[in-house]
This record gives C-alpha cells, structure tokens and sequence, in this order.
C-alpha cells in the first residue's frame, strides 16, 4: 500500500483553507448584499481574486507533491516545502486584503 503523509497532510490542510477563503467571501457578499459577483465592491473582489488564484495553483502543486513523495519519500525538506506553500497562500490571502492590491499584480488593471 503507498502512503502519502505529506500529500494527504497538505490536501487536508488545503481543503480548509479553500473553505476559509470562501467563507470570507460569504461573509462580505453578506454583509454589502450582493449575491453574484462582486457588486462593484473592490474588497469582495480582491477576496474573491485570492480565493480564485489559491483555486487554480493548489490542485497543480498537490499534484506535484504526490510525484515527488512517490519517488523520494517523506523527506524534512519535502515537509518544509509544503507548509512554506500553506502557510505562504494564507499570507497571500491577507495581502490581497491591502488597499490597491489588484493592481500591485503583472495582471491586475491598475
């Protein structure tokens, strides 16, 4: 049987996070009534952009875990990286929350 403790680790903890980031969105389309989108409220889509970006990198770099503990094993250093990946897309989180934040990126309009 092939055990993954690192990967299955990170998938847990990333899978709290996406809720976490999505329930910040909740809470603000809440609070501003707004049901779709972002209703013109640059904060809901800031919110929304982090959560969007944790969307589209986390599966990839789960993925690319998995490949790597299957050939190297659970390695300290393989252990570092993945909570540096969690801990830095909770950072990213509360740095897209600066004012003027979507504009800061290469792909933000400024």
């Amino acid at each position: 049987m092939i055990m993954l403790p690192i990967t299955l680790t990170m998938a847990g903890a990333a899978a709290l996070l996406n809720f976490w980031l999505g329930l910040r969105i909740s809470l603000l389309r809440r609070r501003h009534s707004v049901s779709i989108g972002h209703g013109g409220q640059d904060r809901i889509e800031t919110r929304m952009r982090a959560h969007s970006n944790f969307v589209e990198y986390t599966p990839i770099f789960l993925i690319l875990l998995g490949f790597v503990e299957l050939a190297r094993g659970s390695q300290p250093w393989l252990w570092l990286v993945a909570i540096l990946f969690i801990l830095s897309r909770i950072a990213h989180a509360f740095g897209m929350d600066r004012a003027g934040a979507i504009g800061c990126g290469s792909g933000g309009s400024p």
